[in-house]
This record gives C-alpha cells, structure tokens and sequence, in this order.
C-alpha cells in the first residue's frame, strides 16, 4: 500500500491534468467564438482580469507569503468557482448571445487555468487549500 502523501500527490496531479484537458477544450471553444461573426473581444479581455480583482483587495504588507488577505477570500472564492461561468454561459446561449459566451469561456478558461497550475479555493485565512 502506498503511503497516504503518494496517493494525495497522484490525486492532485490527476486533478490538474484533468482541468489542463478541460483548459484546452475551453480554449478551443473560446477562439472558435471569437473569430465568430459577433464575438465579444472586450468581453473576453474584462473576463480573464475579472476573477483576479479580488486581488486589490488584499493588498496588506503584514501578510505571509502567499497569504491572501481574509477580507478578500469570500470575493476571490466566488470568483473562482465555476458556478459563475457556467451560469453566465447558460444565460448566454438562452438570452444574451455570443459576446457573453465570449465572456463566460474565458472566466471558466481563468478558472481551470489556475486550478491546472495548482491554485484553488482560500482558507478563511487566506491561504490556498490543500
């Protein structure tokens, strides 16, 4: 039997593996959208900044490294949880139209790009999970 630290570490590069697969599928389907006629450019520019605004609101000297200031956990979580994206895509499609499936592929394609590179959800103390 493997110890539990080998199997975590399969585990989480199986995870990033699956959401790089994900970020690749994501992609595809953002560039076909873009050149489409109507595609949204300024939606897909405001879209891959926008999950990191919360951000700004940890700028804070007295934090650790890699700490993320507790204020800025509930926005910077929300943002990166693919609720959004997927709502905002649904919406998209229904009522709203390319440009804004324009924008809900790149917040998703933020999201699984940070997630494959290992950044996920924040403790209330503002540190990564995991």
């Amino acid at each position: 039997m493997l110890p539990s630290s080998v199997s975590f570490a399969s585990a989480r590069i199986t995870t990033s593996v699956a959401y790089g697969l994900l970020s690749v599928v994501l992609g595809a389907a953002l560039i076909g959208a873009l050149v489409a006629p109507g595609g949204g450019g300024w939606q897909a520019l405001a879209f891959a900044l926008m999950p990191d605004i919360a951000g700004v609101l940890s700028i804070d000297r007295t934090l650790a490294r890699g700490q993320m200031h507790p204020r800025a956990v509930p926005l910077y979580n929300l943002l990166h949880s693919l609720a959004g994206p997927v709502a905002l895509g649904i919406a998209s499609v229904a009522w709203l139209g390319l440009p804004w499936l324009v924008a809900s592929l790149t917040w998703a394609l933020h999201i699984t790009l940070d997630r494959t590179m290992g950044y996920g959800p924040r403790t209330k103390d503002g540190f990564q999970r995991g």
